[in-house]
């Protein structure tokens, strides 16, 4: 994966963000820097359906960027309020991504009357791709105070997730002589750029100026055949309309001497038909190679031919000067070719090379490196999470039993897991009363998904259960009626190898769940005990949580094995543990035999497992909160950074987990049981669909 994601997001109206994002791929590449993009969300101009900022990055550069999520699907998921459903796809796309490139650049989503809600998305994405944020911008004035006035404003009414890492601020379309003259320096890039950093130095600690691009009317200019569609016109001569730009516009309907100031090289004259007079200057200018851009004939009387033949020889010079024919009034052309699309056009690659070389001159390559070649520590988002257990899940199709097949979320989470593969889910029950629950709730139940009726098959693990339990003076009887219990039988189906993980809670305790596992599955070789954590899906990352479910009050050695446990289970889901030993104190500063009980369990864990970063006893803000930990714990590697929480007991853990998850309204995955020899996994009984459905997800993921 990449070491570096810089999401471009728009401040303001008409910034140039497609340029901008491009163009720092162009400053990157030029630095030798492995530079991909990306556009994750699609927002086409109306007009067509691709995307521009690929389509430019395919006809300049060997990158084959995928395809963004077209925008109807985006505005569809936001319309639903399916955001997290939507950056899971986003994740997945991304990961379609070279696995060699060491910088990926995404760009953002401009608000529009489309798309209201693009402030909201940059953010989901910044979260999702655990993306460093590229601010793009325009001046509202050319004045150092206004620039930081404007900057300062900004940054107060962004996001959070925008302000984790500071962001860059790269300035747009700027007035370089007016800015050049506040600033006592020269108009070009560098200049400018060095000037209004050493400006806004004492000011600027929430962010950093990194490009200042000076407005380059050429830049804007388009090609005389990317007007030709927009007039609806006849081509009278092609000349060179590939090659010459319109700088500017002049409407001519007075007399030569009237006119001459408009027959200048770039200039597109637009004049009537019958005016020969304006007909012959513009020729006369050809024969002294004044490269006008073209000449646009309008109204519908036709130009006289006997001028036009005597024009012929000065038109063609120079590669030919474009003439074109329009039936329109000399107004109405005028009109629409001031409101041309300034977007760049897909095939215009020489200015499209251009724009990208402007803004790679305008931006900061000093800090660019640096930023590059900076570590920034990888948070794995909520989506990332999901996508990869998901993706991990329908590698290797696993069949996971659901006790509670009969119960109405459980039904739903079962589907949901057939349409995307994630798992071969068998529901026990009453098969007439499952239908009708997914009757009720429109629910069309994928072949995927298999209905297995208890009754017919309950004395066929009799015999089975007896000898699993044959020390402990089972009786028939007893055995009978524990089969009676579809939690008990489902866990027998797994003990005989009939399924490969049960999922449970959804209406049984805890102790319902994890009392049969406990006798019939039995713990792992290598496990003391049996624990359990809940993986906390924040905003910006997921934090795993341990103990909350099984331990009421473990031992320095259990909570070391808990801790131990932990560790592996995160990082057997792509979470590098980093792991914090919660107390009410804070290395030392406080005494009570709890506080000895989590330091000594932290000593236990570090001779177990050396290779595990741990520390303890650290509270819960100076654990995550750098700021918290520079003051409480400033020479710890743990404090400020931990993504593994060990709770002392059931009580804080079980009491902080559903704090979080009911304040902080996140999907808590869980509690996925550690330490047993087959995946056993419980469920609040307050779990939701999303809830369930991830930990079918995570039980067929330990199945593997």
């Amino acid at each position: 994966m990449p070491k570096h994601t810089f999401l471009t997001v728009p401040v303001g109206r008409n910034v140039g963000l497609t340029s901008v994002s491009i163009g720092l791929v162009r400053a990157l590449d030029r630095l030798g820097v492995d530079v991909g993009f990306f556009k994750a969300l699609g927002q086409p101009h109306p007009a067509e359906e691709f995307d521009r900022s690929s389509a430019y990055l395919e006809a300049t550069t060997t990158l084959t960027p995928p395809e963004p999520i077209p925008n109807a699907t985006v505005r569809k998921a936001m319309s639903k309020d399916e955001i997290d459903d939507l950056m899971e796809e986003v994740v997945s796309r991304y990961e379609t991504l070279p696995a060699h490139h060491d910088v990926i650049i995404v760009e953002g989503l401009v608000h529009t009357h489309d798309l209201p809600q693009a402030t909201r998305l940059n953010a989901a994405l910044a979260r999702a791709l655990n993306a460093e944020v590229v601010l793009v911008t325009v001046p509202e004035a050319p004045t150092v105070d206004a620039i930081a006035s404007q900057l300062d404003d900004t940054l107060r009414q962004l996001p959070d997730h925008f302000r984790r890492i500071k962001p860059a601020v790269l300035l747009n379309h700027v007035p370089a002589p007016e800015l050049a003259a506040a600033l006592e320096t020269t108009a070009d890039s560098p200049s400018l750029l060095t000037a209004l950093q050493e400006h806004l130095a004492g000011s600027s600690g929430d962010y950093e100026v990194i490009g200042v691009v000076p407005d380059h009317p050429d830049l804007a200019a388009p090609r005389v055949c990317d007007v030709v569609d927009l007039l609806n016109g006849t081509i009278v001569l092609p000349g060179d309309m590939a090659r010459r730009r319109i700088k500017k516009i002049s409407l001519c309907a007075r007399t030569v001497p009237n006119m001459l100031q408009a027959l200048r090289s770039g200039n597109l004259i637009v004049t009537p038909s019958d005016r020969s007079d304006i007909i012959l200057a513009a020729a006369h200018a050809a024969t002294r190679s004044i490269q006008l851009a073209g000449l646009v004939l309008t109204s519908e009387m036709d130009p006289d031919p006997r001028v036009m033949r005597f024009c012929q020889d000065a038109f063609e010079l120079d590669g030919g000067l474009p003439i074109i024919r329009v039936p329109d009034s000399s107004f109405e052309i005028a009109r629409r070719l001031y409101d041309l699309n300034p977007e760049l056009p897909v095939q215009d690659v020489e200015r499209i090379g251009q724009v990208m070389d402007a803004i790679a001159r305008s931006t900061d390559a000093n800090w660019l490196r640096h930023r590059c070649a900076t570590h920034v520590a990888k948070r794995l988002s909520p989506p990332a999470f999901r996508h990869r257990i998901s993706k991990t899940a329908r590698t290797r199709l696993k069949r996971i039993v659901l006790p509670e097949g009969e119960e109405t979320r459980t039904v739903q989470a079962a589907v949901r897991c057939a349409e995307r593969g994630i798992a071969r889910c068998v529901l026990i029950g009453d098969p007439q009363q499952i239908l009708e629950v997914a009757r009720v709730n429109n629910l069309q139940l994928p072949p995927l998904i298999e209905i297995l009726d208890p009754e017919p098959e309950r004395d066929r693990f009799l015999a089975p259960l007896l000898e699993l339990r044959k020390g402990k003076n089972l009786t028939e009887t007893a055995a009978r009626e524990a089969l009676r219990d579809n939690v008990v039988f489902a866990t027998m189906m797994l003990a005989m190898d009939e399924v490969d993980g049960l999922v449970s809670g959804a209406v049984h305790s805890t102790a319902d769940t994890i009392r049969p596992a406990l006798q019939l599955i039995r713990t792992a070789p290598d496990a003391k005990a049996v624990s359990s954590v809940f993986f906390m899906c924040l905003p910006d990352q997921v934090l795993v949580y341990g103990d909350c479910a099984v331990n009421p009050d473990p031992d320095a050695e259990t909570l070391a094995d808990i801790a131990i446990q932990s560790a592996q289970s995160a990082k057997s889901f792509g979470i590098d543990p980093i792991v914090a030993m919660i107390s009410y104190s804070t290395l030392g500063s406080g005494a009570g035999s709890d506080v000895e009980k989590v330091r000594q369990a932290t000593e236990i864990a570090r001779q177990r497992a050396p290779e595990l970063i741990i520390d303890g006893p650290l509270q819960y803000d100076a654990a995550t909160i750098a700021e918290v930990a520079a003051t409480k714990a400033p020479d710890s590697k743990v404090a400020g950074r931990a993504n593994v929480f060990i709770f002392p007991d059931l009580n804080t853990g079980n009491t902080t987990y559903k704090a979080v998850q009911r304040s902080a309204n996140v999907i808590s995955m869980g509690p996925m049981l550690q330490g047993l020899r087959k995946p056993v996994n419980d469920l609040s009984r307050g779990a939701t669909v999303d809830d369930i459905l991830y930990t079918i997800a995570l039980t067929a993921v330990q199945a593997q």
